[in-house]
């Protein structure tokens, strides 16, 4: 086994090889304190045929066991992956795909298993480290080695490699991607930090970096394998491509200049059905070679009007937002929507409010957790002209959803403040372009218009830009042909005040800080331009939920008191939400939730949990109900779930002998407490209760009379 060891914050990385998964191309394990993650890649023999993008898969998988514990559910065994293993694949994915070489059709596997997991330490940045160090060894050609850094930030100082407990406490949650010279993706969630704040954790990040790039550089002369040769390349047809460009070129130029997306796709399929009638017969079938060769012609065409003439296909500056609209409350049924449509890509986010008994339990290494906050990102094939199966979510928009949620997570209220459990869904109705960010936009509307005292509203942009050598150009709110054919998406959310969130994926092998500031300023500049916009349609949240959203008000019981407002076996719960009609919850804490949204039925709720949990006051006169008749007296409740004894002398005045001749059951009377016993006995008159509201009439009547 060889082993190499570095420090990434204040603590120790070991990655080792040579001792587990010895058949893979390659294979590491990575160890930081008792967290454990083996790392194996694997490359396929042959090219696949037919392939239109480089067939990489990602996979990440926590094993409960490494926690030392048995999953739960009918099963006892892991199952599909949960969301936190599909947002670590694709945090894996991003910033390794551009460095495979370009044409490359030998699929590839990597596999990130979490062995051991001592609840402090994070295994997702020690997966993407292990994955760099496991290719770099390997003989798949891959341009690495890079390093991965979690840094967090905490009374104004940065941490670096925070603990799940620092990650918790802090206001900042950013992975760095980079090699030695640039930044390759970055992933972010910030309760509000200044574009300066962000880029000096950029640094310090990357800094800390070197660190883990040295020691896979140690691993890789003791344990690295030489590259594997006989990688087919597929490059495109050079041949076809010339032929195209002399038929076609100004025809796709014209074609991209056409102000609607649905416009420049039906002329482009005409265009390559006339292309292929033209060049191909039945013994020349170059259908995928032309559909190559216009995208190549199509990506060199906006590249170079953008980069050397400094403008863009729809007419807009490299500066400009795309048309903004939107709308709040255009669905009467739901708590709350918000409609945004930036340019052809539109966004329709429906906020549904809900209990504690909503609260979505999520197992995880570090144990269960409750989910109070669900943002869903539904992607149908209508949203781009297309026809195909709906199914469940992919990946992909997981992590969009992952994203917005993020953004507008820094502005929640506080639980106590707004108890609410609160589930918002995305549904994409076009896109072209950053549905992601305007799932924030529309987001941030629905959750004003829903009533949610959000601390502000939050928008989103999608920064792009073309890279040739020294030479970039910036593009704002990239339209989908520039997020295609372009060299970065880089998606920055937050408020008036600062970024709430940050996601950078490259195509290139790193941007310069320079880049990255100039992309930062203009990022702010178009969020303040949308916010502004957004402000005209709704400015701050409604004072109120809608009619038909819950109502709930919360009540600390007294420990000994919760047992009283269960009942056994549930009863005087069950009682209390058949009678009102509200919904009660308690949780651990013993916080009763209770809501409706009928303001009666939750009126009756709450006087009856308070009337449970209250004490009876000596001398105070209360309504009551006879429940039993016996031979020396009467019981009856006075207070919900609270009984007392009428004794006979305290009925009527005189002598009573047989209750029954003055009471009946279910008969409803005044009663004063009189006195309470050491065991909580409670003493009640009826005699007194009339004579003292006879007084107090009389009290009155004087009164009324000077």
């Amino acid at each position: 086994m060889i082993e190499v060891k570095g420090k990434l914050g204040d603590r120790e990385i070991v990655i080792s090889t040579g001792k587990l998964a010895k058949q893979a191309d390659g294979a590491v394990t990575v160890q930081c304190g008792g967290t454990i993650v083996l790392v194996t890649c694997c490359c396929a023999k042959t090219a696949r045929e037919g392939m239109s993008f480089f067939p990489l898969t990602v996979e990440y998988k926590e094993r409960i066991y490494a926690a030392g514990k048995i999953p739960g559910g009918f099963f006892k065994r892991e199952g599909r992956p949960t969301e936190t293993e599909i947002l670590t694949c694709r945090l894996i994915d991003r910033p390794i795909r551009p460095l495979f070489p370009k044409g490359m059709s030998n699929e590839v596997q990597v596999v990130a298993t979490v062995l051991s997991a001592d609840g402090e330490n994070n295994p997702d940045v020690l997966a993407l480290i292990g994955t760099s160090a496991a290719l770099s060894i390997s003989d798949i050609p891959f341009d690495g080695p890079i390093g991965a850094v979690k840094v967090g930030l905490k009374d104004d100082k940065f941490i670096i490699n925070p603990s799940y407990e620092q990650e918790d406490e802090s206001v900042l949650d950013m992975v760095v991607v980079a090699n030695k010279e640039s930044v390759l993706m970055l992933e972010a969630g910030a309760k509000i930090i200044s574009e300066e704040k962000a880029l000096e954790a950029i640094k310090i990040g990357q800094d800390a970096i070197n660190s883990m790039i040295e020691i896979q550089e140690q691993l890789i002369e003791k344990a690295g394998k030489a590259k594997r040769e006989d990688i087919t390349l597929i490059a495109i047809n050079k041949e076809v491509c010339e032929k195209v460009a002399k038929i076609a070129q100004e025809k796709i130029k014209e074609i991209l200049q056409l102000p609607e997306k649905q416009q420049r796709l039906e002329k482009k399929k005409a265009l390559k059905e006339e292309l292929v009638k033209d060049l191909c017969d039945s013994e020349n079938d170059i259908e995928s070679d032309i559909n190559d060769a216009i995208s190549k012609i199509e990506k060199d065409l906006l590249r170079n009007i953008i980069l050397n003439e400094k403008r863009r296909l729809d007419g807009r500056k490299l500066d400009e937002i795309r048309a903004l609209s939107s709308e709040i409350n255009i669905l009467p049924g739901t708590h709350g929507c918000g409609l945004f449509t930036r340019g052809e890509t539109q966004a329709l986010a429906v906020v549904t409010l809900g209990t504690s008994a909503d609260l979505q339990r999520i197992e995880s290494l570090r144990g269960e957790a409750l989910r109070g906050f669900m943002l869903h990102y539904n992607f149908p094939p209508f949203s781009v002209g297309e026809a195909r199966p709906l199914r469940g979510p992919g990946r992909r928009e997981i992590g969009h959803g992952a994203l917005a949620a993020k953004a507008l997570t820094a502005v929640f209220p506080d639980q106590e403040d707004f108890p609410y459990t609160i589930r918002l869904v995305s549904e994409i109705l076009e896109s072209n372009g950053s549905s992601s960010m305007a799932t924030v936009c529309s987001g941030s509307l629905a959750l004003m218009a829903s009533g949610v005292p959000i601390k502000s509203a939050v928008a989103g942009i999608a920064m792009g830009v073309i890279v040739e050598g020294d030479n970039f150009t910036i593009l704002t709110d990239i339209a989908g042909e520039e997020d295609h054919n372009g060299d970065m998406d880089f998606k920055v959310a937050g408020t008036t005040e600062g970024i709430s969130a940050i996601q950078m994926d490259l195509k290139v092998k790193g941007v310069s800080y320079s880049l990255l500031k100039e992309a930062f300023e203009r990022a702010k500049k178009a969020r303040l331009e949308i916010l502004e916009h957004m402000a005209g349609t709704i400015d701050k949240p409604l004072p109120e939920v809608a009619p038909n959203a819950p109502r709930i008000i919360s009540i600390t019981l007294p420990s000994d008191k919760i047992r009283e407002v269960i009942g056994a076996g549930g009863k005087v719960i069950k009682k209390i939400v058949a009678e009102t009609g509200a919904d009660l919850n308690i949780d651990d804490d013993g916080v009763c939730q209770i809501a409706s949204s009928n303001k009666a039925s939750l009126d009756a709720a709450v006087d009856w949990v308070k009337g449970i949990i209250a004490e009876p006051e000596v001398g105070k006169i209360y309504d009551a109900r006879i429940v039993n008749i016996v031979a020396f007296g009467a019981f009856c409740e006075f207070m919900p779930g609270k009984e007392g004894l009428i004794h006979v002398s305290e009925i009527a005045d005189g002598y009573v002998k047989n209750p029954e001749e003055f009471l009946k059951l279910e008969q409803e009377v005044k009663v004063k407490v009189i006195g309470i016993d050491d065991t909580g006995r409670v003493k009640l008159s009826i005699k007194q209760a009339v004579t003292k509201e006879k007084a107090d009439e009389s009290e009155k009547t004087e009164e009324s009379d000077k």
